[in-house]
C-alpha cells in the first residue's frame, strides 16, 4: 500500500460546544476521494485544564453519528504520545477534533514521481495566518476593482 501525503488538523471548539455538524462536509471530501482519513481522535480539556480522550466510535453519542460512515478502515497510526500533545496545547475549557488524513489526490502523483526517478525535496503547508491576510488583499482587490 502506497500513502500519499499525510497531513493532520487539530480543529478547536471553545467552551465544548462540539456538535459533530462538520461531519457532512468531511464525509463529503472522503467520499470524492479527495482525502483518505488515517485516524480520528476527539479529545475534550476540562476547565480544570483535566484532558480526556472520547471515543468517537460511541455508538449511543449524538454528536460523533455522524462520523460512524468513516470510521471502517481507520489506521489508528497517531500514538498516544502525539494524542498527549495535542492535548498539552489545548486550551482550558476547550474540545478538539484531531483528523489524520492522506492526500488520497497525491497517490498517483506520488507514484509517477517515483516511476519518473523524482523524489520529493519540500512540501510545507501554508500558515492560517498568512492565508487569511492573503485572502483580505484579494478581497480588497475585488472590491477596488
Amino acid at each position: 500500500m502506497t500513502l500519499g501525503p499525510l497531513e493532520y488538523l487539530v480543529i478547536g471548539f471553545e467552551g465544548n460546544r462540539f456538535n459533530g455538524e462538520i461531519a457532512n462536509e468531511i464525509e463529503a471530501v472522503v467520499d470524492a476521494g479527495i482525502i483518505m482519513l488515517v485516524d480520528l481522535v476527539f479529545i475534550t480539556k476540562d476547565i480544570d485544564g483535566n484532558a480526556s480522550v472520547l471515543e468517537i466510535d460511541a455508538k449511543n453519542d449524538p454528536r460523533f453519528a455522524g462520523f460512524a460512515p468513516m470510521m471502517d478502515g481507520l489506521m489508528g497510526l497517531l500514538t498516544a504520545e502525539d494524542i498527549d500533545l495535542f492535548a498539552d496545547d489545548l486550551p482550558t475549557n476547550t474540545s478538539a477534533l484531531v483528523l489524520l488524513f492522506e492526500h488520497h489526490w497525491g497517490v498517483g502523483i506520488k507514484k509517477a514521481i517515483v516511476a519518473a526517478g523524482g523524489f520529493l525535496i519540500n512540501r510545507t503547508t501554508i500558515a492560517p495566518e498568512t492565508l487569511e491576510l492573503l485572502n483580505a488583499e484579494l478581497d480588497a482587490e475585488s472590491i477596488s476593482a
